[in-house]
């Protein structure tokens, strides 16, 4: 499954192909019995890892096949993914800082699996890192009736300079190989499963570390996470705390990488509209991107000031503290940029300023509408990354606005999403021709469009 540092791990794992073939023939036997609701669950690659073992198969709690008669319906506390509509997960990959934004997709897909035709529930996984877009998994879910959920798949998308540049680990159960299971029903300390297990393509092996731990959450304590160890084909290893009503929540690798849950909704979502400071820092902060465009520094500036005095305000009462830090450390950056009239700076230090508002308006806003704002604010950083002749950074915007149409295309009816295609097209062709003036223009009048078609 996607976790930090994935284009590094796929890329050795693409090496380690034939590695992972030649381990499967060691496999293990476990075939269970097919039936109307009941799939098979193959183990396949067992063997050693640069030395490092797979753990005993009666240790495994996943060669059991599953049955699903409400599979859409997945509400494991630990992996609750009908019940969470969006998160946010923010750290550091080799010393950049991370992102990464999980939506949870309208409708379900049907996947076949030794006959058993699963209803599984898409959730779109995007990651950003340094600002630029870096991966993009489509990832299918699927709960059985003991409460296990299983992970049916996933359509991956490596990005370099705003394209993709590599597919491998994208693999369907029923067609590529057995499905996963990723969470027990009540995992036990030492219980072992695989959440990805196909030969030559995927592979992960968990080991239950702990249960029943508390971590600090976006809103204070949480009970009930466990904290499990992951080995992957390179041998390498990386820890991960999953949390009721968040799932994952922590990860691990080396180096002092590290990925973690900033917010989530509706765990994490507050009655009521949002504080007037937080509406008012998100008027401002687009207030200061076209100011610093026209190269009004004193207004700029005066705003400025206002948004430090909003901020100030907002900081005295509970925020989620990995966004809080972000967003200070933005403000700062953004005060300096204003003062130092650098445009382009300034420009993108708005950008981001926007974009940790956004995040905390989540608690009080439907995440649908979030989205919305999220693509108008994609639509303005194309525009920034034109002006500086960005033309890498242009496409990777034009990528994320694909994606996030996926995720709002719900809300605009048929002539509206025909529309905004359309529009997505044009931009899409501007930018393959290298056209950045022309982009910035689709893109501005994009944006204009899609808050209007969805009452934003």
């Amino acid at each position: 499954m996607h976790h930090m540092q994935h284009t590094k791990r796929r890329s050795l794992a693409i090496a380690g192909s034939a590695l992972l073939a030649a381990l499967a023939l060691t496999g293990c036997d476990g075939d269970g019995e097919s039936s109307a609701t009941t799939v098979k669950s193959t183990p396949t690659a067992c063997g050693t890892y640069d030395g490092e073992g797979c753990a005993p198969t009666g240790r495994r709690v996943d060669l059991d096949g599953p049955s699903f008669s409400n599979s859409a319906e997945i509400t494991n506390p630990l992996n609750p993914i009908s019940r969470l509509r969006s998160t946010v997960l923010l750290g550091q990959v080799d010393d950049k800082p991370f992102r990464t934004e999980t939506t949870l997709l309208p409708g379900t897909k049907t996947i076949e699996w030794d006959g058993v035709q699963v209803q599984a529930l898409a959730s779109q996984y995007v990651a950003y890192l340094d600002g630029r877009l870096n991966e993009v998994a489509i990832d299918w879910f699927a709960q059985a009736d003991d409460g296990s959920v299983w992970y049916l798949g996933e359509d991956v998308y490596d990005y370099e300079n705003g394209t993709v540049a590599v597919t491998e680990g994208t693999w369907l159960a029923g067609r590529d190989g057995p499905g996963a299971m990723i969470m027990p029903a009540e995992p036990k300390v030492g219980d072992v499963y695989r959440p990805e297990n196909i030969v030559g393509i995927v592979f992960e092996e968990v080991t239950v570390k702990s249960v029943g731990k508390t971590v600090q959450g976006p809103r204070g304590p949480v009970p009930g996470a466990i904290v499990t160890s992951e080995l992957h084909a390179d041998g390498s290893r990386e820890g991960k705390i999953f949390a009721p009503g968040y799932g994952e929540f922590r990860n691990t690798g080396g180096g002092g990488d590290l990925e973690a849950i900033a917010l989530a909704v509706p765990t994490d979502a507050l009655p009521g509209p949002p504080p007037k400071e937080l509406r008012f820092l998100s008027t401002s902060a687009v207030g200061v991107l076209e100011l610093s465009r026209r190269r009004d520094w004193e207004a700029a500036a005066s705003v400025g000031e206002r948004m430090n005095s909003a901020w100030s305000a907002l900081s005295e009462r509970e925020q989620p503290p990995m966004i809080a830090e972000r967003l200070s450390e933005d403000m700062t950056a953004l005060t300096r940029a204003v003062e130092n009239r650098k445009p382009g700076r300034a420009a993108q230090k708005a950008i981001d300023v926007a974009q940790s508002v956004l995040d905390l308006e989540l608690r009080h806003r439907p995440s649908a509408e979030i989205n919305v704002e999220r693509f108008h604010l994609w639509t303005q950083q194309l525009r920034v990354h034109a002006a500086a002749q960005d033309l890498a950074g242009v496409t990777g915007a034009v990528a994320v606005l694909e994606w996030i149409r996926d995720r709002i295309a719900y809300r605009l009816g048929a002539d509206g999403r025909r529309e905004i295609d359309s529009r997505l097209r044009a931009l899409r062709t501007a930018t393959d021709a290298g056209n950045q003036r022309a982009a910035a223009d689709h893109a501005a009048r994009l944006g204009a469009r899609v808050r209007h078609l969805t009452g934003g």
